[in-house]
C-alpha cells in the first residue's frame, strides 16, 4: 500500500512547493536569468531567450538580485516528475492519479495562500474543496 500512496504523496507536496515557489520569485527578476539555475538542462536555452528578449543585457547582474527560489525549484521539479514516474509504475491511471493530486493540490494551496499569502478563505473555495474530496471516494470507489 505504502508504494500505490507515497508517489501521489510526492507529486502532492512538490506541487505545493512548486506553486510557492513560482509566487515567490523576487519581483525584479528576469525569470530567463531564474532559468538557467532552474533547469540546468535548458540553462544554455534560457541564456539565449534572456539576451533576446532583455532590456538588460548583464545576465550576472540578475543572477545578482535570485533568492532561494531558482535553486528549491530545481529540487521541487525532479519531485514532480520522479513522483509521476513511480505513480504510474505503482499502478496508477493517468486520469484517476491526476484527480487525486489535484484535489489535494487544491486543497494544501487554499492553505498555503491563506496562511503565506493572506488570500481570502471563503466558505465558497473550503466547500469546493470539500466537494472534490468527496468526489474522489466515487472515482476511486471499485
Amino acid at each position: 500500500m505504502f508504494q500505490y500512496i507515497w508517489p501521489i504523496a510526492l507529486v502532492i507536496l512538490s506541487n505545493i512547493i512548486y506553486q510557492i515557489c513560482a509566487k515567490a520569485l523576487p519581483e525584479g527578476l528576469n525569470p530567463f536569468a531564474s532559468l538557467t539555475v532552474t533547469y540546468l538542462i535548458g540553462a544554455a536555452v534560457s541564456a539565449v531567450l534572456f539576451f533576446a528578449l532583455s532590456d538588460e543585457k548583464n545576465i550576472f547582474k540578475e543572477y545578482a538580485r535570485m533568492n532561494w527560489v531558482p535553486f528549491v525549484l530545481g529540487i521541487v521539479i525532479v519531485g514532480l516528475e520522479a513522483g509521476w514516474i513511480y505513480a504510474y509504475k505503482a499502478g496508477w491511471q493517468v486520469s484517476t492519479g491526476f484527480i487525486v493530486q489535484s484535489a489535494f493540490l487544491a486543497a494544501g494551496l487554499l492553505i498555503a495562500g491563506y496562511l503565506l499569502y493572506h488570500e481570502a478563505l471563503s466558505w465558497n473555495k473550503i466547500v469546493g474543496v470539500v466537494i472534490c474530496l468527496i468526489g474522489l471516494i466515487f472515482i476511486n470507489y471499485k
